[in-house]
């Protein structure tokens, strides 16, 4: 082989190992950087599609230091929608403060892995700002900020204890930035059986 053979093998080998470890310092690179693997909760409330009988007690005037609490019993329908992506909450109870209607209109966001929960009153006839937030090790938890009696508010809504035939949920204010947070609803659901 010539010198110049020589020269040009010589020549590829060190573009092909260039190119090799160029190559790997890229992969790495990208591993490095990507974002922690997220888990798909698109079906998270698949446990609660159905109709439950719902007891709950809310606080009639949060954040005032009153302690005076209504109780209501009433019925929630779930209905799935987008094939679980998407959820209609009706609720409709009567208690010692009169009569709630409230619909909830959860959605699921595939490119954040989490879901929005939207609420309406009757009363109101509008959509409040929603919590957002997501499902871990069984228990969701989600948050959002909202103006109260002229203050900005953090509102947390956390569904717990679920079970196949029974949930638990609260919803909770903190007007200190999440420092303390003081409960304002407290509902447990049981399944209604059918058949």
């Amino acid at each position: 082989m010539t010198t110049y053979g020589k020269m040009a093998l010589l020549g590829i080998a060190c573009i092909a190992s260039l190119a090799l470890c160029t190559g790997r310092a890229s992969a790495q690179a990208t591993d490095a950087h990507a974002g922690p693997s997220y888990r798909d909760g698109a079906h998270d409330f698949d446990f609660e599609i159905g109709t439950w009988k719902t007891h709950l007690t809310r606080l009639l005037h949060p954040l005032s230091g009153s302690h005076a609490w209504a109780t209501y019993d009433g019925t929630t329908v779930v209905r799935k929608v987008w094939d679980g992506r998407a959820n209609l909450v009706e609720l409709e109870a009567d208690g010692q403060a009169g009569h709630l209607e409230l619909l909830s209109l959860r959605l699921y966001n595939p490119d954040a892995h989490q879901w929005s929960l939207n609420v309406a009153s009757s009363r109101g006839g509008s959509l409040g700002v929603p919590t957002i937030g997501e499902f871990k090790n069984g228990r969701g938890e989600f948050i959002d900020q909202e103006t109260f009696n002229g203050r900005a508010i953090l509102v947390r809504f956390v569904i717990s204890d679920i079970k196949p035939d029974s949930c638990h949920f609260e919803q909770a204010f903190s007007d200190d930035g999440g420092k303390t947070w003081e409960v304002n609803w407290i509902a447990t659901d049981v399944r209604v059986k059918t058949g």
